[in-house]
């Protein structure tokens, strides 16, 4: 006896081709090429600490890089660029002397400021002057001293645990 869910004859099968579709979609990746990957690390910095945007997976035959602040890719955004067979970098603009570039492209910025969060471009260029570019951001936070409260002084915290205190000896 057959199988109850399949059709006695061999056209009358759609659900099966479109199963056997369905996975051949899923399981087939064809070769891409490799594209440019930027990992920032701390996503979430904190203010005075360092990030660093990592990357990775770039093509071979490299020009070289340049990092920008924003989206664009403008002269007047640039911060700082980096020649890969003369192994110099070249501050732009948009460079506050925190920063530095790397080999691979990776970018570091020290001492970050609550003005350096944002979007970050990577513009890649190859010796065949063929760009690629890559975004990323990350955040900064304010972190606050241990035993410090930039929002309340000495004299109100000290009233304020009086007024608990107070409360709690009526109940």
């Amino acid at each position: 006896m057959g199988s109850p869910s399949a059709c006695p004859h061999r056209a009358c099968i759609p659900w099966q081709g479109l199963l056997l579709t369905a996975s051949l979609l899923t399981f087939w990746n064809l070769p891409t090429s490799a594209q440019t990957n930027i990992e920032v690390v701390p996503f979430n910095v904190a203010e005075g600490k360092e990030v660093i945007l990592l990357v990775s997976n770039v093509s071979r035959n490299l020009y070289g890089y340049n990092w920008y602040k924003g989206e664009r890719v403008h002269a007047n955004y640039r911060i700082i660029g980096y020649v890969i067979n003369k192994g110099e970098n070249a501050p732009g603009p948009a460079h506050s002397g925190r920063e530095t570039i790397h080999r691979n492209g990776s970018l570091l910025i020290q001492n970050v400021s609550l003005s350096d969060p944002g979007i970050y471009t990577l513009h890649v260029i190859s010796e065949d002057l063929v760009t690629e570019e890559v975004t990323r951001q990350f955040y900064v936070f304010y972190e606050s001293v241990p035993g410090s409260s930039p929002d309340l002084s000495a004299g109100t915290a000290v009233s304020i645990m009086i007024g608990v205190l107070a409360g709690m000896a009526l109940i």
